[in-house]
């Protein structure tokens, strides 16, 4: 099939995009290679890929309503994995309006290309941050998530929000998938395991919040990307079962839409984790513990329940593996 997969130079969206080559369906890429982190990593997550023959790379911003139109307009993409965004849960508090162009008004003109260039199915990136204040775990696509702690967050619940009532007045299959601290190969420059290797390669201190006690599923990218496709390769439907007085918040009875969670089932305390970082790199970390950060939750835990028993799901790499991966790609990428 021919799928548009946005963000293409990042993290997750590079290998959903090597995931679908290798299998034989044509990829459209966009990005906007904007500077959040150094674009030298995004060339070169791109180079291993953009000379497929089967792939081609279009440069755009989310935000331009004329760009994003062209590019439905040109490709015509039978299916769109939507995975761009404005990532990075704390540069939300320094460039708010970053976020609500990037995550907002361009999920508006994803969903817009959606309507009315025929697209047989819409998935989209949500986050496990949508569950901000709540405290039940597992954390269920079934719960309520009306209290996001961080304007990231509240931009993905506003896009689940968004697909929802595209699905429901245009028809449009929706399914929006929310992440778990997603890690591996290739990953971002500003997240925890990025940044600990670097420091606990390099001898500095990494900063420790909560004291190490919080507890995270970690999930590492090839978990991942074969969640997204098993969700793309099933577009969402309406729910028989849905309750008028009692609506699900995982489903929809008047539209075909669905929510899932994909992550690890395994949660892992913050301590243990980096403990796993400096067996893989083979040095100690200098730890300065600090209290939990505003915005932060304390834990959370993925309930894949649905997209297991609904799309056959299974994450299968330990934290233990996919850190040594890291570790090893992050030692060769960076001759360290």
């Amino acid at each position: 099939m021919k799928v548009l997969v946005t963000g293409t130079a990042g993290f997750i969206g590079s290998h959903v995009a090597m995931k679908l080559l290798e299998r034989g369906d044509e990829v459209i890429g966009f990005d906007s290679m904007n500077d959040y982190y150094d674009v030298t990593l995004k060339h070169a997550r791109l180079a291993r890929f953009i000379d497929h023959p089967n792939y081609t790379h279009v440069q755009g911003d989310l935000a331009d309503r004329d760009a994003v139109e062209r590019l439905f307009a040109e490709y015509a993409p039978e299916r769109v994995i939507h995975l761009a965004a404005q990532a990075g849960v704390r540069y939300a508090a320094q460039n708010p309006h970053v976020y609500v162009a990037s995550n907002v008004t361009g999920f508006l003109h994803i969903l817009e290309g959606c309507r009315h260039h025929g697209v047989q199915h819409l998935t989209f990136a949500s986050t496990s941050s949508v569950y901000g204040a709540n405290r039940l775990m597992p954390f269920s696509e079934h719960r309520s998530t009306e209290h996001p702690l961080t304007l990231y967050a509240a931009t993905k619940k506003a896009n689940e929000q968004m697909a929802h009532s595209y699905a429901h007045l245009y028809g449009i299959p929706c399914t929006g998938l929310r992440f778990f601290t997603v890690y591996g190969p290739w990953g971002r420059p500003d997240m925890a395991l990025f940044l600990f290797t670097r420091n606990i390669i390099e001898g500095k201190p990494i900063d420790v919040f909560n004291h190490g006690h919080h507890k995270r599923s970690f999930t590492y990218i090839d978990d991942i990307v074969e969640g997204v496709v098993l969700a793309n390769d099933r577009p969402a439907e309406n729910d028989a079962a849905w309750d008028a007085l009692a609506p699900d918040p995982a489903t929809s009875g008047v539209g075909p839409y669905r929510i899932y969670n994909i992550g690890n089932e395994h949660p892992v305390e913050l301590l243990t984790y980096i403990k796993t970082i400096e067996k893989a790199v083979g040095k100690a970390a200098v730890m300065n513990l600090l209290p939990l950060q505003a915005g932060d939750v304390p834990d959370t835990e993925a309930d894949v329940t649905d997209l297991r028993e609904q799309l056959g799901y299974q994450p299968k790499v330990p934290v233990e593996e996919g850190v040594a991966h890291f570790v090893d790609w992050y030692r060769g990428y960076y001759k360290v």
